[in-house]
């Protein structure tokens, strides 16, 4: 009978997760293997057995955050009104960044110098507000700009705002989730053609 597998993927999830906690709130110098390892209840050899050491745990945790993300915003259904998909995608992302703020910074950090294949990973996760945009173009909803500056406006402004929001960086009193919907429909709204 062969023995049980310890190191399974539930593991390795709970390490990703922790690993990715330290990193949100205490930079790449707070993940040490030893204190991730003792934080899920399990020993460093563990740590080894998935991922090998420390660099390709930060890789797999930048490919986790990732998929999770891009996963998120491919999941908004695509529909006849391109204007309306790009508000439901800015919606998914402040979602998703909300309910994964531990993989939400990964994405944006430099702990890893990005390999080919993690450049490709984020364009695979932009590509959904770059379809929306390029669509709506085409079917006269926005204005012929280039698409690529469009998707890149909303990104940032989706960026921005989630940020101040994650990091309690708003001011009393305002409703995020109001003014980060506020936010995207004006922002869409100064695209429209005919303006």
């Amino acid at each position: 009978m062969p023995r049980p597998k310890t190191h399974d993927e539930a593991l390795r999830r709970r390490l990703l997760e922790r690993a990715g906690e330290l990193l949100s709130t205490g930079g790449p110098d707070a993940v040490s293997l030893r204190r991730i390892a003792t934080d899920v209840n399990t020993s460093t050899t563990a740590v080894y057995s998935l991922f090998g050491g420390k660099p390709a745990l930060l890789e797999a945790l930048h490919d986790e955050a990732f998929n999770r993300f891009g996963a998120s915003l491919a999941a908004v259904p695509i529909t006849d009104d391109p204007a309306e998909d790009l508000l439901r995608i800015g919606l998914a992302y402040r979602r998703s960044a909300l309910e994964d703020p531990q993989f939400y910074s990964v994405l944006y950090s430099k702990v890893v110098e990005p390999t080919r294949e993690m450049s490709r990973a984020a364009g695979r996760t932009f590509a959904p507000v770059r379809n929306a945009v390029r669509r709506a173009i085409e079917l006269g909803v926005y204005r012929d700009e280039d698409p690529e500056q469009i998707a890149m406006s909303m990104w940032g402004l989706a960026h921005g705002l989630v940020s101040l929001e994650l990091n309690g960086n708003l001011p009393p009193g305002i409703d995020a989730a109001a003014t980060y919907e506020l936010a995207l429909r004006a922002h869409g709204r100064g695209w429209l053609a005919g303006r």
